[in-house]
């Protein structure tokens, strides 16, 4: 049985830097020399295709290398479960993750890589007046858990960007750019990332998203009229939304359910530049409309059609011989492949199901409207509509221009009705109210992950401080009573009783699944309107802990290496995120010879954390295994949990079961 240690791959997130560097020894064998990558071999085999000089097309800002490596580091960090803030903890697959979005985004990765449909996030737009998360590249987590007030107010990381500090834009573009890297590694290979942002960052936004995504996969900046903001020349009447894809030549079309599905025009147009004259020949049978008649060998004014070889007959609703055609055709190759059965589809993948002679001698294409393409300019949606659904919603205005349901509802069609949808950026979770209303509308099966930091939602009292560069900044002043700021000036949210964004977030999620389940009692049953509440924390593994608080204490840890103030279904948790499952994998328990055996994903996973464990416990695990026959099982224990005679006995009743995967923690 092999423990994991700290270090290891298992007591981690994903390595991003090992992963691509494995992906590069696959494409190109030849670069590796004794397990190293030959950077000269390396551009030996890609040829003439690289940039040699200094000076070339590219975008650099301050630390923008240390914001690169930030992503690259894996973390040992993990999601505890918060089951009792949770709906249909069981059976839903929807998540909310309360975190620094960048920490939870690397507790993903493994998990989550390739699976996400669509992100949508609506972050900070720097304008001096907003939030910034200001990374502490040396320990995410102990900076987030000060952020956050769970350790002693020694300063406050987040607060606003103004202009007159000297990094105003590499501060943003710092906060953005790991977590755009990471991002990409989680959508799949047709998915895409929506981005709203104004005109403070817009350029730098494309700029950075063209660098992780790449130019090509640009797919849109949409306009966004959202209303009027006064300025000194200008009325601003708009916001951007940039759309990129992973993989833009994967992307599917957006699907057409109107009613209106056919759609038929004529396949000549007057003979000029775009459309030449030229000859198709048409075999007899073709169907042909209106009653029977011989046309002339020319007619037509404007879009003139000539009669080469043959005779242009109607004759019992059919074209009544074979014929050759001259005309300014708009489709050529399509009604050419039309005519050796070959299927066809036009440029917006769009089915053409035929093409017959109109009663008037014009050739007529018939189309199934297959698919949509909305308008890059948005309009008739409001800013002001987003704060009236929440106001509506949660009986108070608890939430400062929260994205409207319906501008997701005209982003989300992109992807397909089983999506999921990624926010971390979630603020008052319109993302997730739009994915269960979708779902409401159209009978999908869409899921949602939200991530957002647990920000205070209301005007807290500060004190100035001197942080360690010599810079005055200002903390909260935390209420020993509450553990929350004391308050400078009471806000909705405040009044309301919602101290945290967080907090917001959830509640108006209850609500909106509440609405639609009074609304709607019977369709309603086959919708996933619950969520899983989860919130990032250090490891439950006192070994893989990168920062453990009493660094003394570390040498008497040995024995029980799980946290005091951790539960088993946090362990649990820990292990499915640290495998890569999926965390809405169904999870089943047992009692075995007293003991409690976790099955994740029907005997993917047997997880045991007991103490006082004996190979009985292995044998009713394999016992188990045998009744569920997984394709591969993997089996973990607590290290402390067995006599070293118990543990070996254990190991060897598994094996008896075709269980070889045993670890430890």
């Amino acid at each position: 049985m092999e423990q994991i240690i700290k270090g290891d791959e298992l007591s981690q997130s994903e390595n991003i830097v090992e992963t691509n560097l494995e992906k590069l020894k696959a494409l190109f064998p030849e670069i590796v020399t004794e397990g190293k990558i030959d950077f000269n071999a390396l551009k030996e085999s890609l040829g003439e295709e690289l940039e040699n000089t200094s000076q070339y097309y590219r975008m650099n800002w301050s630390d923008k290398n240390k914001a690169k490596r930030e992503a690259q580091k894996p973390t040992t960090g993990t999601l505890r479960p918060a089951i009792e803030e949770s709906i249909d903890w069981d059976s839903t697959k929807n998540l909310y993750v309360e975190g620094d979005n960048l920490e939870v985004l690397k507790t993903l990765q493994k998990g989550y890589a390739n699976k996400v449909d669509l992100i949508y996030i609506d972050p900070p737009y720097n304008t001096g007046k907003d939030f910034v998360y200001k990374d502490d590249y040396s320990d995410n987590l102990q900076n987030y858990k000060t952020i956050t007030g769970q350790l002693d107010n020694s300063g406050n990381n987040l607060s606003t960007n103004s202009e007159t500090e000297g990094r105003y834009h590499s501060n943003w573009l710092n906060m953005m750019y790991p977590r755009l890297l990471i991002a990409r590694n989680l959508l799949n290979n047709k998915g895409v990332i929506f981005l709203s942002i104004d005109n403070h960052e817009v350029e730098n936004l494309k700029k950075i998203c063209s660098e992780i995504f790449g130019e090509d996969n640009f797919v849109a900046q949409f306009i966004w009229r959202n209303g009027r903001t006064s300025s000194s020349i200008y009325t601003n009447e708009h916001e951007y939304i940039l759309c990129y894809a992973k993989s833009i030549n994967s992307v599917s079309h957006i699907k057409y359910e109107g009613a209106d599905s056919i759609i038929s025009d004529r396949a000549v147009k007057k003979i000029g530049v775009k459309n030449p004259s030229s000859e198709i020949s048409f075999t007899k049978g073709i169907r042909f409309e209106g009653d029977d008649n011989i046309f002339p060998r020319k007619f037509g004014d404007s879009e003139v059609i000539e009669i080469t070889k043959g005779v242009l007959e109607c004759k019992d609703g059919k074209l009544a011989n074979d014929v050759t055609i001259n005309a300014g055709w708009v489709m050529k190759d399509m009604i050419e492949s039309w005519l050796i059965e070959e299927e066809v589809f036009d440029s917006k993948g769009q089915k053409v199901t035929e093409f017959f002679f109109k009663s008037n001698g014009v050739l007529q294409y018939v189309k199934e409207r297959g698919t949509i393409h909305p308008k890059t300019i948005i309009e008739n949606i409001s800013t002001k509509s987003g704060g009236i659904e929440v106001e509506k919603l949660m009986g108070a205005k608890v939430f400062d221009y929260p994205k409207p349901i319906q501008l997701l509802k005209y982003l989300m069609p992109i992807a397909s009705k089983d999506a999921l949808i990624m926010d971390f950026f979630s603020g008052s979770a319109s993302s997730a109210q739009a994915v269960y209303e979708m779902n409401m509308t159209d009978n999908g099966t869409r899921n949602f992950i939200q991530i957002q930091l647990p920000e205070i939602s209301y005007e807290g009292l500060t004190e100035p401080f001197i942080d360690e560069d010599g810079k005055e900044k200002s903390r909260f002043i935390i209420d020993s009573k509450t553990g929350f700021p004391k308050v400078k000036k009471d806000s909705e949210a405040r009044k309301a009783g919602y101290y945290l964004l967080t907090e917001i977030g959830k509640e108006r999620i209850r609500r909106a699944a509440k609405k639609i389940a009074e609304e709607h009692p019977e369709k309603s049953k086959n919708l996933d309107l619950g969520f899983k509440v989860f919130k990032l924390d250090t490891s439950n593994i006192k070994g893989w802990d990168g920062n453990p608080d009493n660094l003394d204490n570390s040498l008497f840890d040995i024995q029980d290496n799980i946290k005091t103030d951790r539960t088993e279904h946090d362990v649990l948790y820990e292990i499915l995120l640290k495998y890569g499952l999926d965390l809405s994998l169904p999870i089943e328990e047992k009692i075995i010879e007293g003991k409690t055996v976790f099955s994740v994903g029907y005997g993917v996973l047997f997880i045991c954390l007991a103490d006082n464990i004996t190979s009985k416990v292995a044998q009713g695990i394999g016992t188990w295994k045998k009744a569920l026959n997984p394709e591969a099982c993997s089996v973990v224990f607590k290290d402390s949990g067995f006599t070293d005679v118990e543990k070996t006995n254990s190991v060897q009743t598994l094996k008896r079961f075709g269980i070889t995967e045993i670890k430890s923690i």
